[in-house]
C-alpha cells in the first residue's frame, strides 16, 4: 500500500490508484498520515474539517468517513476508534512524507560530515518525493495548519542540496535554478547568499553585488529589516575575494566556538515528525528570538530528542552551541548565578573563578550573559527547567540565537505554537528502542514476551532503556524471565532501575514540585487506572468538590503527573495518568507521602519568595 501526500492526497495498492471521494475524505486520510501512528482526536478532525465552527453531527459525520476509508482501503489497513478519536496503522505501507523526512535526515547528516556526494544523493532523492503542492484537495482548514510546515521543510532540503551542489563545485550548474529560486523567495537569505556564491565563483562579480543590493532593498521594503549575518557575511566575503570554492562548514572549525552539547543517545528511535517540526524551525532564518519548548512527563524521552535536534542544527548557528542542566541530579533547581558562570566561561568570559565577586553578582551576570550574546547566531539547549523564573536570566540578547527548552511544565515564555509535548511511544517505536538496546533478533526469538515487556514500559523511553540495558547486560538471559519479573506490578518499579537508570527516581522531582497536598492527592488516584476520568469523577475519590477537584487536577496536569485526554460528551476536560506514575503513586507510604507533602510545601514557599 502506498500512501502520498506530497502532492495530492492519494492511496495506491499494487500501483492501482484508489478512487477517494471528496475532500472531506482526503482530509480525514491525510491527517490520519500526518499523525505518524499517533491518535488524531475528534475534535482535531473537526477543526480540521471545519474550522471553528464544526457542525452539531461532526462526530456522526467522522464516523462515517472512517467506515467509508475502512472499506476503500481494505485489510491492509487498520483504522481502529482509540479515545479520544482515531488512529490509523498501516505496517508495511510506505507513505511518502516518511520516505522525504529519513532521506531528508540522513541527507543533512552527511551534509554534517562533509560527504557531500552522499548528502546530494540523498536530498536529490528526498525531493523526489514531491509531486507538486502538498495536500492540494484538502479542506483549507488542514492546508492551513500543516501546509506551512511541509513547505518550509522542502525548502529546507532544497537549499541543503543547492549547499552539497556549491560544494562540489557545481556553481555554473545551480545558477538558473538559483536565480528562479530568489526570484519567487525573495526574502529568504540563505538561497540569496547560495546565489551571491555560485555568481562570484561563475566569474559574476558584479552580478554577485546587484543581487546583494536588490536583496536589502527586499529586505527594508517588505520586512523593515537589514540583511541578516549570513548574507552579510557573503557580502564581505564577495568584496574580499573570498569565496573560492572550498569545503561547506569551514567556520565550524573555529576554536572560539563554544560546542557544549552532550553526545546525542546511541539508538535514537522515533520522533520523526517532533524532530522535524524542531529542525525546521531552528533552521528557520528569522530576527525574532525563536524560543522553542519540549514537554512531556518524566522518562518521555525530552533530553534526548533535544539534543538530537541542536546536534542536527549545529550548522546553522556558527557561533556555537550552549548546554545547561538547570536541576541537579535529585530535581532541585540549579541557581541561576551557578548557571550563568559556566555558559559564560565557555563564551570565553575571564575572571570567573570560585573567589571573584563577578562571579557571585547576579546582575552582574546577567549583563555579561546579554553583551556576550549580543549579536550572535547561538543556539542554547537548557534542559529540565523548572520554570519562566528560572528560564528568565539564561535567555540570550540576540535576536539570531535560538532558545530549546525542556521541561516538565508548560511554559508562559514559550507559545503553543513552538511547544513539542512528547506522550508515550506507541508499541512499534517502543519495539524499536527495546531491540536497538537488547538485539533483534534475541526478540525476534521470543516474540510474545518481547510484546510483554514493551506493555510494561508503556511506550516511555527511560523504561525501555533499562529494560533493553538489563537484557544487554545479561546475554543469557531469555526476555520471558525479565518479562515474568516485571509481571508483578508491586515489583515493576524496583525491576526499572539499571545502574543511573532509574524511573522512579525519575518521577521523584515531579511529586516534589506538586502544590502542598498534592502526593497525598495522587495516592488518592492510584486506583482510578489508566482509563480517561473526570474532575467529577476524582472529586468522590479525593473527598472534594468538583471545582477544587479540577484544580488539584490541573497542579497534577502542570507537574506532568496526569495527561489531559480530551473532552467528555459535556466538553469538560477528561484525565489520564500512565500506568507507572499510578504505580508509583500507589507505593506511596504514609512516611513518603509525608515526606513528599513537606517538599510540595518547601517548593510552594521557595516558588513565592522567587
Amino acid at each position: 500500500m502506498d500512501f502520498r501526500i506530497l502532492g495530492p492526497v492519494e492511496a495506491r495498492r499494487d500501483g492501482d490508484w484508489i478512487a477517494l471521494s471528496g475532500s472531506k475524505v482526503h482530509t480525514v486520510l491525510a491527517a490520519m498520515l500526518l499523525a505518524h501512528g499517533r491518535v488524531v482526536s475528534d475534535s482535531r478532525l473537526g477543526a480540521l474539517l471545519w474550522g471553528w465552527d464544526p457542525p452539531v453531527t461532526a462526530s456522526a459525520q467522522i464516523y462515517t468517513y472512517m467506515s467509508r476509508l475502512r472499506k476503500l482501503l481494505g485489510d491492509e489497513v487498520e483504522i481502529v476508534r482509540r479515545q479520544p478519536g482515531y488512529v490509523l496503522r498501516a505496517p508495511g505501507a510506505r507513505i511518502d512524507v516518511v520516505e522525504f523526512e529519513r532521506l531528508d535526515r540522513l541527507g543533512r547528516e552527511a551534509l554534517r560530515e562533509r560527504r557531500f556526494a552522499d548528502a546530494q544523493a540523498l536530498l536529490t532523492e528526498a525531493l523526489g518525493w514531491w509531486r507538486g503542492p502538498a495536500l492540494s484537495n484538502v479542506t483549507e482548514f488542514l492546508l492551513e495548519a500543516e501546509l506551512p510546515q511541509l513547505e518550509e521543510a522542502r525548502m529546507l532540503a532544497l537549499e541543503n542540496r543547492i549547499e552539497a551542489d556549491l560544494a562540489l563545485g557545481m556553481h555554473e550548474q545551480v545558477t538558473a535554478e538559483l536565480t528562479g529560486l530568489v526570484a519567487e523567495h525573495p526574502v529568504r537569505e540563505r538561497l540569496r547568499a547560495q546565489l551571491m556564491t555560485a555568481l562570484y565563483r561563475c566569474g559574476r562579480q558584479a552580478d554577485a553585488l546587484q543581487t546583494y543590493y536588490e536583496g536589502r532593498k527586499v529586505l527594508v521594503d517588505q520586512l523593515g529589516v537589514d540583511p541578516g549575518e549570513a548574507l552579510g557575511a557573503t557580502y564581505q566575503a564577495v568584496l574580499g575575494g573570498e569565496l573560492g570554492l572550498r569545503g561547506a562548514g569551514a567556520a565550524r572549525g573555529r576554536s572560539d566556538v563554544p560546542t557544549m552539547l552532550p553526545a546525542a543517545e546511541d539508538g535514537f528511535v522515533g520522533r520523526s515528525a517532533e524532530l522535524s517540526l524542531l529542525t525546521a524551525r531552528l533552521a528557520a532564518g528569522t530576527n525574532r528570538p525563536r524560543r522553542l519548548l519540549v514537554t512531556g512527563m518524566a522518562g518521555v524521552g525530552k533530553t534526548a530528542l533535544a539534543v538530537r535536534a541542536a546536534e542536527e542544527s549545529a550548522a546553522h548557528f556558527p557561533d556555537g552551541q550552549l548546554f545547561a542542566e538547570l536541576c541537579d541530579q535529585d530535581g532541585t533547581p540549579k541557581d541561576a548565578g551557578e548557571v550563568l558562570v559556566r555558559l559564560l566561561r565557555a563564551l570565553g568570559e575571564p575572571g570567573l573563578d570560585g573567589g571573584s565577586p563577578r562571579a557571585t553578582d547576579r546582575d552582574e551576570l546577567v549583563r555579561l550573559y546579554r553583551a556576550r550574546t549580543s549579536g550572535k547566531r547561538l543556539l542554547v539547549v537548557l534542559d529540565d527547567a523548572v520554570g519562566d523564573l528560572q528560564v528568565a536570566p539564561l535567555l540570550p540578547a540576540s535576536p539570531q540565537a535560538a532558545v530549546l527548552i525542556t521541561s516538565r511544565a508548560r511554559l508562559a515564555r514559550v507559545t503553543g505554537a513552538d511547544t513539542v509535548a512528547l506522550a508515550p511511544l506507541d508499541d512499534d517505536e517502543s519495539l524499536a528502542v527495546l531491540a536497538a538496546a537488547a538485539g533483534a533478533e534475541r526478540l525476534r526469538d521470543d516474540p510474545d514476551s518481547a510484546d510483554d515487556l514493551v506493555a510494561y514500559c508503556g511506550g516511555l523511553p527511560l523504561a525501555l532503556a533499562v529494560v533493553g540495558a538489563r537484557l544487554a547486560a545479561r546475554p543469557s538471559w531469555p526476555a520471558r524471565r525479565f518479562a515474568a519479573r516485571l509481571a508483578d506490578p508491586a515489583e515493576r518499579l524496583a525491576e526499572l532501575s539499571f545502574g543511573d537508570l532509574d524511573v522512579r527516581g525519575a518521577l521523584l522531582p515531579s511529586v516534589r514540585r506538586m502544590a502542598a497536598g498534592g502526593p497525598l492527592a495522587l495516592r488518592a488516584l492510584s486506583g482510578a487506572g489508566t482509563e480517561p476520568f473526570s474532575a467529577r469523577d476524582a472529586s468522590a475519590r479525593l473527598a472534594v468538590s468538583e471545582d477544587e477537584a479540577e484544580r488539584v487536577l490541573e497542579s497534577l496536569v502542570d507537574t506532568a503527573l496526569l495527561d489531559l485526554s480530551g473532552l467528555d460528551p459535556q466538553g469538560l476536560p477528561l484525565y489520564r495518568c500512565h500506568e507507572l506514575v499510578l504505580l508509583y503513586a500507589a507505593s506511596l507510604d504514609a512516611a513518603s507521602l509525608d515526606a513528599a507533602d513537606q517538599d510540595a510545601a518547601a517548593h510552594d514557599s521557595a516558588t513565592a519568595v522567587g
